[in-house]
């Protein structure tokens, strides 16, 4: 597998299963996408997120069925309890080549990784279904470690752009913003007083 970022706004994305694993895959797409969920019944955390919800017991309908519903959309996830039916699913969307992740079953085309971002990034963090607990491991270290991650990639963007007209040289460049990422001094200034630590960076590596 290859890891992409794919926009996904307003595309078609059905959710099989009304249970917890089912609402943390809803909430993850109902942000940006168009969520469709099938299921019998509906945790309360899925009963109160922004998608659409259809009662239906997915093992007493035929393939027919299945199949009108899955007209349309972009990716279809399986979280049903019962992995036979995930499977059941996985088989129609691949004879129609829509793309399918697998809660409980057979590995479908897609994996939806751990996230972690801000306003200037995002990581996506997986273990090919092997352990989702790692998964968030690393996710949470990063959290702690870094939590003033999101103003230094800023930081970074207005010095970059600020050397662009001052530094002809782009090694140097990047040697002076490498410098900046190795500065303790700057990152605990980033947890209280952004500004304060772009003009510390300033002094220290553009002399102003």
């Amino acid at each position: 597998m290859i890891p992409l970022f794919v926009d996904c706004s307003g595309k078609r994305i059905i959710i099989f299963g009304g249970g917890e694993v089912a609402s943390r895959k809803a909430a993850y797409f109902s942000r940006e996408t168009d969520v469709l969920v099938i299921s019998r019944s509906f945790s309360h955390k899925m009963s109160i997120l922004p998608v659409k919800r259809r009662m239906l017991d997915v093992g007493r309908v035929p393939d027919e069925v299945l199949n009108g519903i899955l007209d349309g959309a972009f990716l279809v996830v399986g979280a049903l309890s019962d992995p036979a039916q995930n499977n059941r699913i996985k088989d129609l969307c691949m004879a129609r080549e829509i793309l399918f992740n697998n809660a409980d079953g057979e590995p479908g085309t897609v994996i939806i990784p751990s996230v972690i971002g801000g306003e200037n990034y995002q990581l996506a963090i997986s273990t090919r279904g092997n352990s989702p607990a790692v998964s968030r491991f690393i996710r949470e270290h990063l959290e702690s470690q870094f939590p003033a991650l999101d103003d230094m990639i800023a930081l970074q963007r207005s010095l970059r752009a600020q050397l662009k007209q001052t530094e002809s040289s782009q090694s140097r460049r990047n040697a002076i913003l490498w410098e900046v990422l190795h500065d303790r001094e700057i990152w605990k200034t980033l947890k209280t007083d952004p500004a304060g630590a772009y003009q510390l960076a300033k002094e220290r590596y553009l002399h102003e």
